[in-house]
Parts: C-alpha cells; sequence; structure tokens
C-alpha cells in the first residue's frame, strides 16, 4: 500500500459525506464496499486508484477546506443535515459562499433549544468534540417554570436514572436566588451530553425547563455573536474550545448566587482571547 494509504472511514469523511463516526458506522452495517469487496473497519485504501462506494454511490476524493464555524442558534431550528420532519435546520443561516462545503454539527442543540454550536467541515475536528473521552465542558443558561430551591443542587450533581442512563450535571448554581434561596434561573455545566439530558433531569426533578441557552463551549464564549449569524474561527480558538475553564463569565445579565451553593466546580484555567473577527449569517 502506496505512503498516500488512509483508513477508509476517513477518506470518507474527508470526502465530506459525513463525519468519521458515521463512517465506522456505515462501515459495520455493510453499506460501505472497496474494490467490489465489503469493507472492514479500519481498512487502509490508496484515493487515487481504489473505489470506494457508500450506499452504491461512488465516493471520489475532493478534499474540502478546513472550516470552523461558531454559530448562534435560535430556537425553531434543528441540527441535522436532512430532517424530512423539520425543513428548516441551521444550515440553513449559511451565507451562499460556506454553504457549498459540507458541515458537520459538533455537539447540537434541540429543536427548542439557543445559543452556541459549532459547525465545521473537518470531521477529525468533530469527532474530537463530540467523543466523552475528551471531556469538553459546555455552560448552560437553564430557565426553569417555577423557583428551583438550593438544597436540591446536590441531586443535580448525583443525578437520576432514567431507562438505564445515569443523567447529571458537573456543576449547577442558582442565578438572581429570591427568598427562601429558590431560583428559576441555574447555571449548569456539563462536559458529556446525552440528547435531551438537561431537559429531562430537570424533568425527572419535578421542574420542566423552559428556557435552554448554551453560552460557552470549553473557554470559547458566545459573546458578540448576534443571534443567526456565525464565526469563524482560528486554530487557536479552536484549541479554545477544548480548554477547562473557571467559573467566570457568568451567563450576561444575571447575578450568581453565593459560591458556597456550588457543590462542585470546574478547575480554572486561563480562558481564551476573545475572537475580533465575525461574519454575518445568511437569514433563514
Amino acid at each position: 500500500m502506496p505512503d498516500t494509504a488512509v483508513r477508509v472511514q476517513k477518506f470518507i469523511a474527508d470526502a465530506g459525506l459525513c463525519s468519521r463516526r458515521a463512517a465506522e458506522q456505515l462501515i459495520a452495517q455493510g453499506e460501505v464496499w472497496v474494490n467490489g469487496k465489503v469493507a472492514v473497519l479500519g481498512q487502509k485504501i490508496d484515493p487515487e486508484t481504489d473505489k470506494v462506494t457508500v450506499e452504491g454511490t461512488q465516493i471520489r476524493s475532493s478534499l474540502q477546506p478546513k472550516i470552523t464555524l461558531a454559530v448562534h442558534k435560535p430556537r425553531g431550528l434543528v441540527c441535522s443535515n436532512d430532517d424530512p420532519h423539520n425543513p428548516e435546520t441551521i444550515f440553513n443561516l449559511l451565507p451562499p459562499q460556506l454553504a457549498k462545503h459540507r458541515f458537520f454539527t459538533a455537539g447540537r442543540l434541540d429543536k427548542d433549544s439557543e445559543g452556541l454550536v459549532i459547525l465545521t467541515t473537518d470531521g477529525d475536528l468533530a469527532q474530537r468534540l463530540t467523543h466523552p473521552s475528551n471531556l469538553v465542558t459546555k455552560r448552560y443558561l437553564v430557565v426553569l417554570d417555577r423557583g428551583f430551591p438550593r438544597d436540591r443542587i446536590p441531586r443535580l450533581l448525583s443525578g437520576v436514572t432514567i431507562e438505564g442512563e445515569r443523567l447529571k450535571v458537573e456543576y449547577a448554581n442558582l442565578i438572581n436566588v429570591g427568598p427562601g434561596g429558590i431560583a428559576t434561573s441555574i447555571d449548569v455545566h456539563m462536559h458529556h451530553g446525552k440528547k435531551r439530558e438537561i431537559r429531562q433531569l430537570f424533568l425527572a426533578l419535578g421542574h420542566p425547563v423552559k428556557r435552554l441557552k448554551r453560552y460557552q463551549i470549553g473557554a470559547f464564549p458566545l459573546r458578540g455573536i448576534p443571534l443567526r449569524a456565525g464565526k469563524q474561527l482560528s486554530p487557536a480558538q479552536i484549541e479554545s474550545l477544548f480548554a477547562q475553564p473557571g467559573l467566570t463569565p457568568r451567563p450576561p445579565g444575571v447575578r450568581p448566587a453565593p459560591r458556597a451553593a456550588a457543590k462542585k466546580s470546574l478547575p480554572p484555567s486561563p480562558s481564551a482571547k476573545r475572537p475580533a473577527k465575525t461574519h454575518p449569517a445568511r437569514k433563514a
């Protein structure tokens, strides 16, 4: 095999068909063929001479430019490349010059949630951001339909088990605390994130979520990116997504409860520099 050989899942991801993880799933399902034979996970190919087909369609080598965007998602859009039930997706926000590329969402938000979402053409980066072993910290402003008492914070940290899965957060602190140590807004941090995990966790504790906004990933904040707009990230800003920040900044416009109310905290590290470059995103 020549020096140009690559693993078949990387070849598929680099061609912009899907993320590397999704390519691995296609291989496991027998949907990927190399030179007329079913591919196996980890198999190496020569992009110049080998014929690769996915679900019957030949994939041609076409390296995309590596572009990573931070996008301010509004409520009402889904983070999916193709959803027949929700035609309005976060990809509708991309301007024409970027929409021609194949982007992946590196950490989704559900349709009813808003805030910071990372879109990238780099399949390896998407996998790094979403793989549980990398412990990428995500921060959320959670607004509930009724007050949450301070003495129930430990339940958020210890979590609840639903259908065999443990749902919990790594950090939680009340915001704008009222009389009796009760607040309807909570600052929540987590580094995993199963589908609708925060909503299910609060619902299990009897507090349905009214609003959910992700305002920071790693040391990179949403601050400065208008709603429905995006910002292209530099290599340094991309690496800041993997930083383990301290407990500041807080969600804008809110007063935190005394730190003693939090049973856990994240280890501090230097914050990333504030990005200077922005670009508008096209209206959906």
